[in-house]
């Protein structure tokens, strides 16, 4: 079809096979590009004049967080269809997105910067504003638990040379949900919208297991679908992948933040559409202009279970890897961090440990099959 595409693929990435496989598919010709030197074109990903040398290109794909805001600012450079900039900035930032929200009829908790006192009645959760994956997010019920989370979250926006505020927000009730879209012309379509059996309600909030399709009714499962077109209107999101987080309240759905990306970590590979059509290829066929509403989320209920560090070290080994692997309804069990990463426990710590990933008939059954294996799974560290 001779389109040239350019993947902007950070050095720590889960995703680099997964797009550049879907690229293959597709038959694009691919500049693969990395923030550092080695086996890809490397260039500075704060100076997009650096790609355009590689040029042409008829799109430009940041895969994560640590790449999708040089694909805005070279798409935009190229003149290409693409997130705004500082609508991809927005995103990245909890402060300024809820601010945007707020001026855009969007409903958000609560939330106010953070001072010595807190701000907002208990129980209230602690966010810092620019990382992601529940780091730096904490529950208070009192005034002394809100101090020690101000404490917490300093220490580790210190260690991260993250001079960013803090935020303080209401705590809500209710079960959480995450939606994963694609923006065309500023029209949402969602590809697939993820229960959380485990829905966290503190002190910390580790997303412990994703199954599709949602429970809710189709009205509620609507009514995210447009919270989360207004949302990402409000930021200036129109094209692309988007992750969204939703607590389910009496009163509806209200948005605890949104980003200009796909699911997070290894977790896209559970969804498949049509004839085996993934994730990636939707996002490369959206890009470049292609057929991507085409395709339908197959009918299997499918879930990821995450696992989570239990301790701060190295993940030397991994016990009950194949016993998990024969559960009924298990398709995959992967834990890339082993041997060779130190991870570390929430709410300082970013990564899985690994992951789970099921299929079945139904949401419970993929719901007993997790469950199962997660029990087989223990971790050693060194």
């Amino acid at each position: 079809m001779g389109k040239r595409l350019l993947l902007l693929l950070p050095t720590r990435t889960y995703k680099a096979k997964d797009y550049l496989d879907a690229a293959h598919v597709l038959g694009a010709e691919v500049v693969a590009a990395s923030e550092e030197p080695g086996g890809l074109v490397s260039f500075d990903f704060n100076d997009p004049s650096k790609a355009l040398k590689h040029g042409p290109f008829d799109a430009v794909i940041g895969v994560d967080d640590g790449s999708i805001q040089a694909a805005s600012r070279i798409s935009k450079t190229l003149g290409l269809r693409a997130n705004p900039p500082e609508a991809v900035d927005a995103a990245r930032n909890k402060k300024v997105m809820r601010e945007l929200f707020l001026k855009g009829g969007v409903r958000v908790p609560e939330f106010a910067d953070a001072g010595e006192s807190c701000p907002l009645p208990f129980p209230c959760v602690v966010k810092a504003t620019s990382l992601s994956a529940s780091r730096g997010v904490i529950r208070a019920d009192t005034q002394e638990q809100y101090s020690q989370a101000l404490v917490r979250i300093r220490e580790l926006l210190k260690n991260e040379e993250d001079n960013n505020p803090i935020i303080v927000e209401s705590f809500l009730a209710g079960p959480e949900v995450a939606l994963d879209g694609l923006l065309s012309a500023g029209k949402l379509r969602t590809l697939a919208l993820f229960d959380k059996p485990e829905t966290p309600d503190g002190p910390f909030f580790p997303e412990t297991m994703l199954i599709t399709p949602s429970g809710l009714s189709q009205e509620t499962q609507e009514a995210i679908r447009l919270e989360s077109e207004r949302a990402a209107a409000a930021l200036g999101l129109i094209e692309g992948p988007i992750h969204a987080e939703f607590r389910v309240t009496p009163d509806g759905p209200v948005i605890l933040e949104i980003a200009a990306r796909t699911i997070g970590g290894s977790c896209s590979s559970i969804l498949t559409f049509g004839t085996g059509v993934t994730l990636e290829e939707l996002v490369l066929r959206n890009a470049l202009g292609l057929d991507a509403a085409l395709f339908e989320r197959e009918r299997s209920a499918a879930g990821i279970c995450m696992i989570l560090p239990e301790s701060d070290g190295v993940i030397s080994s991994v016990d009950g890897i194949e016993e998990a692997r024969l559960v009924p309804g298990i398709e995959q069990v992967v834990f890339p961090n082993r041997g060779n990463r130190r991870v570390s426990r929430l709410p300082e710590g970013g990564a899985y440990a690994g992951f789970l990933f099921a299929k079945g008939k139904t949401p419970e059954e993929v719901v007993k099959a997790l469950k199962s294996a997660r029990s087989m799974i223990t971790l050693h560290y060194k």
